[in-house]
């Protein structure tokens, strides 16, 4: 079974950093769309980073840029999400997916593990 398996979420002060990872198992991370979306309560699922499936192409919303960056470590097949200058408006589950329908407005395009996406980990930005 391909599992998704995200971790790194905290509650944070605005400003501080965290680094979520996303451990791929039953799958090559890199063969596949992947990346990230995030959702806050009340809020509809956004998309926030993905590569494409080559991982030539990688995208960032633009509320995000800047101040986020995704990296994939294909030994040990994990995704990344850096999150620097963190803001409250970040606050939000953060999920990790291969799923083109949630990154069907991005250009990372290609093959994906469709509909398959983590359980989700909590990130809180607050004084």
């Amino acid at each position: 079974q391909v599992q998704l398996v995200e971790s790194g979420g905290a509650l944070v002060q605005p400003g501080e950093s965290l680094r979520l990872s996303c451990t791929v198992s039953g799958s090559r991370l890199d063969y596949y769309v992947i990346g990230w979306f995030r959702q806050a309560p009340g809020k509809e699922r956004e998309a926030v980073s993905c590569f494409a499936s080559n991982h030539a192409t990688s995208w960032y919303t633009d509320s995000v840029k800047g101040r986020f960056t995704m990296s994939g470590d294909s030994a040990k097949n994990t995704l990344y999400l850096q999150m620097d200058s963190l803001k409250p408006e970040d606050t939000a589950v953060y999920f990790c997916a291969s799923d083109l329908t949630i990154f069907r407005r991005t250009p990372c395009h290609g093959r994906s593990l469709d509909g398959v996406w983590g359980q989700g980990t909590a990130v809180t930005v607050s004084s």
